[in-house]
């Protein structure tokens, strides 16, 4: 394996990463190479990563529980600031019962590995996250994908090969294109059939339904989708990941979850900090409306500075640029503006629909969301970038296979 070579193959499809170094907290504007920047592609939606309560939470938490948690859920790893946040996260989604995970991601395998059982079949939107995949792969399931929020598809699927116990799995808000699920339709599919739904909130808790409760709720779907799975880490501005559900499903992850089972338990200053951010949510629950309303004004401004981002309504609004490359030279050109946004390439989106991927903060302000816009427009001028409203989804993409 020559692995300088296939660092270079990278390098000449556009497709080569390294990382920005950020100097400071996660706020609407950061500090890069010495100079403010306004942030546009993190998932601190609400600001809470670096709110003053949020902090004190952490750094008190450290100081009376220590940095780390020092062993698993199930060895000596559960402290009674786990406890607290999983039953202040089940009571917030209405739930019988939740267990925290180290990361959304660990939660997504967790569930669908176990979950997933010899002789069913797991049913997978074609864009959903990575971390479902992985944890389709790693069931011992079958998978089918079926088309992007086709459901249609998903109806001739279950209808050919679908049984009592079988699973659907999908994003609420997916993460990459920042459009809903159609989470009615899926939940009755799933009753008609027998399946269980899985579904994944990570982009939407916060930011989407009453209080922020996410896009099941929103949808009207209180206590129909079997399981949710949550994250810390994006409008909770802290990290770990949690799975809300009846009882016994808990119960099967404590027992069944490989990773939980073998995964250190999270660290008390973080669940401490997601806990403090958890509170203020539900203190401020017209907050994710002063988020949706900011997503609002970016998109105003992106069609005055006739930029066409595909339709869309939520925090998440992609620009589409096509070719990997132009990606990345539309992102520098932005950076060198004071814009920080991100470029986002295959495998991560679909073959010719490398994007930014623009995210809203309800920190932002209007007149910073306005200079963006006109920025982003400059960029793409400088660099002869033409922007086009989207790509064809229907079909699978490699991340889903």
């Amino acid at each position: 394996m020559n692995i300088g070579a296939q660092l270079e193959a990278l390098r000449e499809a556009g497709l080569y990463r390294s990382t920005q170094l950020i100097s400071g907290p996660q706020g609407p504007r950061v500090m890069i190479d010495g100079r403010p920047v306004l942030l546009l592609c993190s998932n601190n939606y609400l600001g809470f990563a670096d709110h003053p309560r949020v902090r004190q939470a952490a750094a008190d938490a450290a100081m009376r529980w220590g940095v780390g948690a020092g062993a698993s859920r199930l060895v000596s790893g559960t402290m009674t600031i786990h406890e607290q946040l999983e039953q202040r996260l089940a009571q917030f989604e209405g739930t019988e019962s939740c267990v925290l995970f180290g990361s959304g991601y660990l939660a997504n395998v967790g569930v669908l590995s176990a979950l997933g059982r010899d002789g069913h079949t797991i049913f997978s939107d074609a864009l959903n996250h990575a971390s479902i995949i992985d944890g389709c792969r790693l069931a011992r399931a079958d998978t089918f994908v079926y088309r992007h929020c086709d459901v249609d598809h998903l109806e001739s699927a279950l209808r050919e090969r679908g049984r009592e116990g079988d699973v659907i799995v999908t994003d609420t808000v997916f993460s990459m294109d920042g459009d809903v699920a159609p989470l009615a339709e899926i939940v009755a599919l799933a009753r008609t059939y027998g399946a269980l739904v899985v579904v994944d909130e990570a982009h939407a808790t916060g930011a989407l339904g009453p209080g922020g409760r996410g896009a099941a709720a929103a949808a009207g779907l209180g206590g129909e989708v079997d399981v949710i799975v949550g994250s810390l880490s994006k409008a909770l501005g802290s990290y770990g990941g949690y799975v809300c559900a009846r009882r016994e499903i808990v119960e099967l992850m404590l027992n069944s979850a490989r990773a939980l089972i073998f995964s250190t338990a999270p660290p008390p200053p973080a669940v401490a900090g997601a806990l403090a951010a958890l509170e203020l949510l539900i203190e401020q629950p017209l907050r994710p409306e002063k988020l949706q309303a900011q997503a609002m004004v970016l998109r105003d401004e992106l069609a005055i500075a006739d930029m066409r981002p595909p339709p869309g309504a939520t925090q998440i609004i992609p620009l589409i640029v096509g070719a990997a490359d132009d990606a990345v030279r539309m992102s520098a050109a932005a950076l060198a503006r004071g814009v920080f946004a991100q470029a986002i390439r295959p495998p991560t989106v679909p073959q010719g629909s490398a994007r930014l991927r623009l995210t809203v903060m309800a920190s932002h302000t209007s007149s910073e969301l306005a200079g963006a816009a006109a920025s982003l427009r400059a960029a793409a001028d400088e660099v002869g970038v033409r922007l086009g409203v989207g790509v064809d989804s229907t079909e699978p993409v490699a991340r889903a296979a």
